[in-house]
């Protein structure tokens, strides 16, 4: 027994040897990433330096927005923009009801093919505004109308129907007494007198005074614009730059119209001018024919017109688009003078158009062919709509000498970063260096931050208003743009920034920025810029450390490039957008004394975590 004993304790003891010779070859995998590491949250602001530079001139055709008008600035002077653009017409037209030849050889067999005659009787330029009718609580009434846009049951007139009961009664939300004969709409059981198929809208794109008047020239342009450029053997398309005046190089030919216009902005109606004689119980001269959006619409001339259009039936000028734009009209030049106020205006040049309304003689047969007796020659009348189309240029005059602005230029011209910024359509814009004043490769400052453990949370730029500069708060510039001013690309943030506002214009992309906005006293205050990707990208992905270009924006979904000369022979790629804002922003810009405006200094605020 003893035995058995002896032996259980030396098999025991043999176990435990191999367990603790086993143990020493153990290794814990994997144990090193569950050690704690600690984590800090913190903020660094990093040096900007802004450079101001200037533009001599921008591509000017190909525009999706005409600009037309004056506006006057106290800093960036006087902007005058023209307009010059070929007009389209489709190919062998027939004017009346017979083809031109025809009118002219006659027919033995059929007595009703004569010569029509065709007289022009008016001429009108149609050049559309760009309006809105948003209407978010769908209850009838335009939100910029409408009491309350978000309310279906908001009441705007005051009376006792709410603006969506109205809307289905076919009466006015804007007025208790639609029909306006004393009797209020709740209680009249008749109001015939009111049209319920009248538009609303809301005008955009107009700058300055709307009850401005002014004087609207048009001439024939006799300058030929070509597609191709014949200075590189007609291989490239040709180019057309701001600066290029037409008028003033003496490529005009006859006055078509000089017309005193004050703006029109609401809907254009007009009637029946003849009453159906076969319908004794209408009159439809009180029958709307024809409704049109707001716009500009000045006559031109009837002789012009009706020597190069109506005239021109079955000849070969009007026998291609080509033949017409060399031989038949080459195009118009609009421009605007002696304005009462300052107005300019971005107009919808896309839906433009002259209306050419004619008379024309007409063999009627009364009904009875094999009578003639009834036979009689009446005198109809017909329209036709040219649209512009093919090149349309903006010639655009910027008509001021700022010496504090071509001194900056000139200090940056020389290395040196500016203490204030100008931001101008088409004039100047801001180059922003980020990190180091001399050149993107001297990188002491974000050697240090990629040197770091961090991850990018959050980078803003931000651009205040120089509130010290007179004249800062004038004619305020609604947004800017941040791009990569070499390529002319968009920064990353803002490509992927899906964020949209459909009821603000060009409110779209908020969180990328760039958006003015306004201090505690409703005074223009600064653009934020939110360039996260970019940052963390140039830190943690050793991206290329770009020189930025700031300008302002019509558009901020338009990332479109144009050309610009900056200097001779020396070309940039521009944002299409900037050209098409006539409006600037004055900004404080990073060499200041640190007494002075410092906390509004222009700087890139980097909020990240470090580990």
């Amino acid at each position: 027994m003893k035995n058995m004993d002896l032996l259980s304790i030396l098999k025991y003891s043999l176990i435990l040897v191999l367990i603790t010779g086993c143990d020493k070859d153990f290794h814990n995998i994997g144990g090193d990433l569950f050690s704690y590491q600690e984590l800090k949250s913190n903020k660094l602001i990093a040096p900007v330096y802004t450079f101001q530079e200037k533009i001599n001139s921008v591509q000017a055709d190909g525009l999706p927005i005409a600009q037309l008008g004056l506006i006057d600035h106290p800093t960036f002077g006087v902007t005058e923009a023209s307009i010059i653009s070929q007009i389209e017409i489709s190919t062998s037209p027939v004017f009346g009801k017979i083809n031109q030849s025809f009118e002219e050889e006659g027919s033995e067999e059929d007595i009703s093919i004569i010569p029509e005659n065709e007289k022009v009787t008016n001429v009108y330029l149609e050049i559309p505004f760009f309006t809105n009718q948003n209407d978010k609580d769908e209850d009838g009434l335009i939100d910029s109308k409408d009491s309350d846009p978000n309310d279906p049951q908001s009441n705007s007139d005051d009376d006792q129907l709410t603006d969506i009961v109205e809307f289905q009664a076919g009466l006015n939300p804007l007025s208790s007494d639609s029909d306006g004969d004393g009797i209020l709409d709740h209680e009249d059981l008749d109001n015939s007198g009111y049209d319920s198929e009248d538009n609303l809208y809301e005008i955009d794109s107009l700058y300055g005074d709307i009850n401005s008047s002014f004087n609207i020239k048009v001439h024939e342009l006799t300058y030929y614009l070509n597609d191709l450029d014949a200075n590189n053997n007609f291989e490239t398309q040709k180019i057309y730059y701001s600066n290029q005046d037409f008028y003033d190089q003496g490529f005009f030919g006859e006055e078509l119209s000089n017309t005193n216009v004050k703006l029109n902005l609401e809907e254009l109606v007009f009637y029946y001018l003849t009453d159906d004689p076969l319908t004794e119980d209408v009159d439809e001269r009180e029958k709307v024919e024809l409704r049109l959006s707001p716009r500009i619409r000045i006559p031109l001339s009837n002789d012009f017109f009706q020597r190069k259009i109506i005239e021109m039936e079955g000849n070969s000028v009007l026998e291609s688009s080509s033949s017409f734009k060399l031989d038949g009209i080459r195009g118009l030049i609009i421009q605007t003078e002696n304005f009462s106020s300052d107005l300019f205006m971005l107009l919808n040049f896309n839906s433009a158009q002259i209306r050419i309304e004619y008379e024309f003689d007409s063999y009627n047969k009364n009904g009875t062919e094999n009578d003639t007796d009834d036979d009689e020659i009446e005198r109809l009348s017909s329209s036709i709509s040219i649209p512009f189309g093919g090149i349309r240029v903006n010639t655009i005059k910027n008509s001021f000498f700022n010496l504090e602005i071509e001194r900056r230029i000139k200090e940056s011209t020389e290395g040196n970063h500016t203490d204030r910024l100008f931001v101008k359509s088409g004039k100047y814009h801001g180059l922003i260096r980020l990190f180091s004043k001399n050149s993107s490769n001297d990188n002491t400052f974000l050697n240090e931050l990629r040197n770091k453990n961090i991850i990018i949370n959050e980078a803003n730029i931000s651009f205040y208003i120089d509130d010290n500069f007179e004249g800062a708060h004038n004619l305020v510039a609604q947004r800017l743009y941040l791009y990569d001013i070499l390529s002319g690309e968009p920064l990353e943030d803002l490509i992927i920034d899906g964020s949209t506002d459909l009821f603000v214009t060009n409110g779209d992309k908020k969180i990328f920025g760039g958006i003015l906005e306004y201090d505690s006293n409703n005074k223009p205050y600064r653009y934020k810029f939110n360039i996260t990707n970019h940052i963390s990208n140039v830190i943690r992905k050793d991206s290329t450390n770009f020189d930025l270009g700031l300008v302002v924006s019509s558009n901020i979904n338009d990332i479109f490039r144009k050309k610009a000369i900056v200097r001779e022979n020396e070309f940039l790629n521009y944002p299409r957008s900037s050209i098409l804002n006539p409006l600037g922003a004055i900004l404080v810009g990073s060499n200041l004394p640190e007494e002075e405006n410092n906390d509004k200094k222009v700087q890139l605020e980097i909020i990240y975590t470090e580990y």
